[in-house]
Order: structure tokens, then C-alpha cells, then sequence
């Protein structure tokens, strides 16, 4: 039989039709966690029938200083992402993670290096009271980044990161002092998952506006918007810290464009509660974050060598 060309100007609007048949609109297939694994990684990725293909998340370690190895390798590269993203802005910006070995302590960039150019060597130790320590660069360190990251890692002592830096997308979402909506599948990363600082007290340099900014982010959230200023983002590793601000901060991008569209008549739809906590449940996962934060690390071995681990 041949095809039939049909004139797609005089079928009903999709809501029309949904409005027409409420039943079949409230009958709509909902996915559940039933029957899935309770490993949020490996709903994300199948392997061969032997189950011997399997898509490898955070490594382990049982020996600290190797352990310490990589975290500072991933850390450089995480600044090197950053400048390849250009993220760069003078002086502003800064990841830390936890030492490993001293956990009180931790890894830091110089203020007043390109992310571009940040290499495991020029990596700075940082002390409990915001010194820095002998064991790493002789560079000095970011004071505001002091006194943020510090703030954090005290307040939420199980993350082991917290990155932030003056992002393009994310600084002009800032201003508005309103958390992302959930309007895309990335977005569910950050469903009940953002803080939004609402006080813009100027620069960071003293200790009391970095506790606010931790107590903002309260005892769940990894991320948050601090309105006039940024993003910040945290993790259980370098990885997920920094994946949650790139995601977040295209995110903005995408809010900012939806929002143009909506001042010109049309209309957000936003995900709704169910689906976006059934998608919370696998996306929010810190091993599948991390992972997310892979290919990007493994392309820049691919193209820039090992560069950032001397």
C-alpha cells in the first residue's frame, strides 16, 4: 500500500488530545526503581552475557600516598579542563580536595596561575588555619578560596571537594538569586540538590562570610548559586565536583535561553516531582557523577599527554 501523506496543520495540539482523554493523559507509564539494581551505576550500561564487561567507577586504594597521586593528578586536570572551557578569570577560581594522608588538610591551587598551566607540582597543601605547607608548591593561595573551602570541608566532612570559579552562564543566572528548574534530563542532576546563597556580602575576606555560605548549602546539597557571584559545587571527588559545575553552568546557559524564549510567549514545561526523583535516583549517584567526569579527563590524557602530573 502506498504512504499516505497526511497534513500534519490539522491534527489537534498534543495537549488538545491529552485534554480530550484525561484518562489515558493520567494512565501515562511511569518508570520505577523496582527490579533495577540497587547500583545506580550498572542501570546505566550493559555488558556481554558472561557479565565480564563492566564499566569501571571510583578506584580504590590501600596504600594513601598512592591515593594521594591521584587525587592530585585529577585535580591538575580538572584545571586544565577548566582553562580549556575558559573558565579563566584573573585571579578567581579555585578547586580543593582533601589529603588523603592528612585528611585536616588539603590540595589547592596558586592564586595567579592560568588553569591552563596548573601542573601536580604547582599544587599547593594547604593547613587547617590556611597556611601553606611545606610538602607542596611555594605559591601563595586564593584568600577568599581560603576561607570558602575551608568553611565546607569543616561543615561537611564528608566531601572531599569543592570547586569554584566565575563562570560565564553561571554568573549571569546568579543575579537573579533563583535555583535552576528542572526542565531537561541533566537538570534532574540537580533536583533537590541546589542551595541558593541570597546575600552578596563583596569579596570573600573574612572567615564568617564562608561559614554562611557552607550553612547555605545545609546538610545534602552539592551545589549551590551564590546570587551577584557564581556557582559552587562539591563531591566525593574531583570528579564530581567538577562535572556538577560544568553540567550546571551549561544549565544556566539552558535556563537563560529557555527564559529569553518564555518573554517571547512560549511556554516552560517543567519535569514533573515523580520523574525527576526517579531520575535524581541514578544521575545524582556519586560514582555515576564521577564517571561522568571521566571521557573528559581521559581525552585530555589523549591529547595533552600526561602534562599535569609533573
Amino acid at each position: 500500500m502506498a504512504p499516505v501523506a497526511i497534513d500534519s496543520s490539522a491534527l489537534p495540539p498534543v495537549d488538545t488530545v491529552a485534554a480530550a482523554h484525561p484518562l489515558k493523559a493520567a494512565n501515562r507509564f511511569k518508570q520505577s526503581l523496582n527490579g533495577l539494581s540497587d547500583k545506580p551505576l550498572q542501570r546505566t550500561y550493559r555488558g556481554n552475557k558472561e557479565g565480564t564487561i563492566h564499566l569501571e567507577g571510583i578506584p580504590e586504594f590501600d596504600d594513601l600516598y598512592a591515593k594521594r597521586q591521584w587525587v592530585k593528578e585529577h585535580l591538575a586536570a580538572a584545571f586544565q579542563y577548566w582553562g580549556k572551557l575558559g573558565y579563566g578569570e584573573g585571579l578567581s577560581g579555585h578547586i580543593t580536595v582533601r589529603d588523603p594522608v592528612w585528611p585536616d588538610h588539603y590540595w589547592m591551587n596558586p592564586i595567579a596561575v592560568h588553569f591552563s598551566s596548573i601542573t601536580v607540582s604547582k599544587l599547593c597543601l594547604v593547613t587547617p588555619e590556611g597556611h601553606v605547607h611545606p610538602d607542596g608548591a611555594q605559591l601563595p593561595i586564593n584568600t577568599a578560596g581560603f576561607h570558602i573551602h575551608s568553611a565546607i570541608h569543616k561543615a561537611r566532612p564528608e566531601l572531599q571537594a569543592a570547586a569554584h570559579c566565575h563562570s560565564l552562564y553561571g554568573k549571569a543566572w546568579s543575579v537573579f538569586g533563583k535555583p535552576i528548574d528542572i526542565l531537561t534530563q541533566d537538570a534532574c542532576l540537580f533536583y533537590d540538590n541546589q542551595a541558593v546563597y541570597k546575600n552578596f556580602g563583596g569579596i570573600v575576606l573574612a572567615p564568617e562570610e564562608g561559614k554562611n555560605i557552607a550553612e547555605t548549602l545545609g546538610p545534602k546539597n552539592k551545589v549551590a548559586i551564590l546570587q551577584n557571584h557564581g556557582l559552587l559545587t562539591t563531591g566525593m571527588t574531583v570528579g564530581e565536583a567538577v562535572y556538577y559545575f560544568s553540567a550546571l553552568d551549561r544549565l544556566c546557559k539552558v535556563q537563560l535561553l529557555a527564559e529569553a524564549a518564555c518573554a517571547n510567549g512560549l511556554e516552560k514545561k517543567v519535569i514533573d516531582d515523580e520523574d525527576a526523583s526517579f531520575t535524581a535516583a541514578t544521575l545524582q549517584n556519586p560514582e555515576n557523577v564521577y564517571v561522568n567526569w571521566k571521557p573528559e579527563y581521559e581525552l585530555l590524557v589523549e591529547e595533552r599527554g600526561h602534562i599535569w602530573m609533573k
